[in-house]
């Protein structure tokens, strides 16, 4: 345990500011061992199963792979036959777990602040997803996407997500708080009960991303016993720690364009005004690091289509739509460039419930 003047200070190490893409530090996921403890399964033996060491809980501030972490939620998936091991995993992550982060939500002046603190600097603890705070007139939307969202187990981190986005809300706004819906990007398991029960609204399966959706009223609200000065201390620290940590425009491209697709908004322009570069500066660096912005928003598109067709029923017209295609054509010509096979074929092969399938 950390007092409040350690957090500010100091952090365990390796320190957080050199968390490279594609790693979480362990707290993100310190829950799975004693769930699956709960569950009467034998976490050393899935650890080991999953390529991980069975002493890796042991070490506090290790890093380890969000791959990893997604794999051996999924084994331990189908050993407890517990669809919703993630939910169960993300309930029991709270505020105070998540470390600086969680201080510095603790303490800003609203909900908003706090939302938007989270989508900032989630990569302290976490570089294989992004959060993103959407308004659309008098509705909010906290979006979950995975960095990798082809990874094994990506589904049930959507689902420890939503869990835990929805413990850090009922820590700032009281334990009665539930959003207005839930979101999930994937198919609905055979009891959808659990998910009702915790998240204490309509929950909506096979749809195209992770989110919460709550009034943006809610954003405006202030946060009780929130300390100012407290705050400041911490934002300093954590930009600190953001400005130290080595990355590339390539890298940080891929997690935005990752969220972008979704909204239908991969448009070099728009991502160039970001930036505040010009167009030809932003495609000149890309090209210095080999690539393009073409090629990273194809990217984006084709991890997001797998996920689709992998986790959801969504039909082709649907995930077309998602991806902003034209029509269906268009979206079967892309995918078979991309994967050397159509969608319909591409899915048959890697559905989640023809998987589920093949190991009963």
């Amino acid at each position: 345990m950390f007092s409040c003047a350690a957090l500010v200070t100091g952090y365990p190490s390796p320190p957080e500011n050199l968390l490279p893409v594609g790693l979480a530090h362990l707290r993100v996921a310190q829950a799975i061992y004693a769930v699956l403890v709960e569950l009467e399964a034998d976490p050393d033996t899935l650890m080991v199963e999953a390529g991980l060491d069975p002493r890796l809980f042991e070490c506090h501030g290790k890093l380890v792979p969000y791959s990893s972490l997604g794999r051996l939620i999924a084994i331990a998936v189908e050993r407890t036959r517990c669809p919703h091991l993630g939910l169960l995993i993300g309930q029991r992550t709270t505020i105070t777990s998540l470390g600086l982060l969680g201080l510095l939500l603790n303490n800003s002046d609203t909900i908003g602040d706090a939302l938007r603190a989270l989508e900032a600097y989630l990569g302290m603890l976490n570089r294989g997803a992004v959060v993103g705070l959407g308004i659309d007139n008098d509705v909010a939307v906290l979006t979950y996407c995975p960095y990798e969202p082809g990874a094994e187990g990506a589904v049930h981190h959507s689902d420890r997500a939503l869990a835990t986005a929805t413990n850090i809300l009922r820590a700032l706004c009281g334990s009665d708080w539930a959003p207005l819906e839930v979101l999930l990007p994937r198919s609905a398991p055979s009891s959808t009960t659990p998910y009702s029960q915790f998240f204490r609204a309509p929950v909506r399966f096979d749809q195209e991303t992770a989110a919460l959706v709550f009034p943006a009223s809610l954003l405006k609200r202030r946060i009780a016993g929130a300390d100012p000065v407290l705050r400041r201390r911490v934002e300093d620290r954590i930009r600190r720690l953001e400005s130290a940590r080595p990355s590339t425009l390539k890298d940080g491209l891929r997690q935005h364009l990752r969220a972008e697709v979704i909204r239908k908004r991969c448009d070099v322009m728009k991502t160039a005004l970001r930036l505040s570069l010009g167009r030809r500066t932003l495609s000149r660096r890309l090209r210095a690091e080999g690539t393009s912005f073409k090629q990273l928003a194809n990217e984006a598109q084709f991890r997001v289509a797998k996920r689709l067709l992998a986790d959801t029923k969504m039909s082709m017209t649907e995930i077309s739509a998602v991806l902003d295609f034209s029509e269906p054509a268009a979206f079967t010509h892309a995918f078979r460039r991309w994967a050397g096979m159509t969608p319909s074929s591409w899915r048959q092969g890697n559905h989640s419930e023809t998987k589920r399938e093949e190991h009963q």
